[in-house]
């Protein structure tokens, strides 16, 4: 197994945790909310604010996991029908398509980060500062443009993005 083929897969594996992790918080969040909100009158301060800046995390370090496996939704109508080189290079235009998007989405995300730390912006209840949730969206689509990168330059190299990810991993 190439240690390229490891690497990628371990760094798949701990954005997949991140983004787990993320979307495990905001169901315990919601849940204890909808608990204290029905049961004491009282809902958890803040849950909506946190909980949806969490599944924004959720979103963003799911969406870096795309960039290795090559896993977005897709038609594969026209490039079924073509030879083997002709579908590379749908493929290569795609994953190209897709790391533009992913910067430009990057790009915006950061100028909210900085909008939120220069205006101070607070969740309502306990006035939390939410520029450091949002860097984490932000870093998330960070990621994003790096895996979406690391898997053009693998189509680039004439390889498949089934290679890349292929579930017959064993770690050394």
């Amino acid at each position: 197994m190439s240690a390229v083929r490891v690497l990628t897969r371990r760094m798949a594996e701990a954005v997949e945790t991140v983004a787990a992790l993320c979307l495990a918080v905001v169901t315990v969040i919601v849940f204890a909310s909808a608990l204290g909100r029905y049961l004491f009158s009282t809902p958890i301060p803040d849950a909506f604010d946190i909980s949806r800046i969490l599944l924004g995390l959720a979103l963003a370090w799911g969406y870096a996991v795309l960039g290795f496996r090559g896993g977005h939704i897709c038609v594969d109508l026209l490039a079924e029908t073509l030879p083997s080189r002709g579908r590379q290079l749908v493929e290569v235009f795609a994953q190209a398509a897709l790391l533009i998007f992913t910067a430009a989405l990057a790009w915006k995300m950061f100028g909210r980060v900085v909008s939120a730390y220069g205006s101070r912006e607070a969740t309502f209840d306990l006035r939390i500062p939410t520029w450091p949730l949002i860097g984490g969206v932000w870093l998330g689509l960070a990621v994003a443009v790096l895996t979406t990168l690391a898997g053009l330059l693998w189509l680039l190299a004439g390889k498949r993005m089934d290679d890349l990810d292929s579930g017959e991993v064993t770690y050394e």
